[in-house]
């Protein structure tokens, strides 16, 4: 990450907290304190609170180093569908909007009676303005759509029933 400081009224680095969000899903992180000059960011998944910016403190409040995060595996990119009575479920990979089509105009992604196979996109999911295209992960035929198009969607949250192929 970059060490600069912007300037009061400059936008934020949004390169810079997309590379904080990807730490955290790595590392299995909840929280995020960090200050550096004037610039102080909290990011908190699974909460209500998603992103925080505020000004420093007035008093000056000690800093404890960071505690270091033991290396853990790479995160999939999807979440593995999992056997749910007769069909297979294809859960949300991470947290953000769930979108059914690349645009409004566009037709959805699948529908039910669509056939899929492992690589076939069956959704959007967008977080922080950075679209994530989700894969069905396993064959077979759609047999119900779990999501509303503009849903929010938590880690985990079940998108699509599919029966196996």
């Amino acid at each position: 990450m970059a060490d600069e400081t912007p300037a009061a009224g400059e936008p934020f680095n949004l390169n810079q907290l997309q590379e904080l969000i990807e730490l955290m899903e790595k590392h299995g992180l909840t929280e995020v304190d960090l200050c550096h000059g004037a610039e102080q960011w909290r990011l908190r998944r699974g909460g209500h609170e998603v992103v925080t910016v505020a000004a420093p403190p007035v008093a000056a409040v000690p800093v404890q180093a960071p505690v270091p995060v033991a290396p853990t595996a790479v995160a999939p990119t999807a979440v593995a569908p999992t056997a749910v009575d007769s069909g297979v479920q294809v859960k949300s990979p991470m947290v953000g909007t769930f979108y059914q089509a690349a645009s409004p105009e566009d037709a959805p992604f699948v529908s039910v009676g669509s056939s899929v196979q492992p690589d076939t996109v069956v959704c959007l999911i967008e977080a922080m303005k950075v679209f994530e295209q989700i894969t069905a992960d396993c064959s077979g035929t759609i047999e119900e759509v779990l999501a509303q198009n503009g849903d929010p969607v938590e880690h985990g949250k079940p998108l699509f029933r599919v029966r196996p192929a």
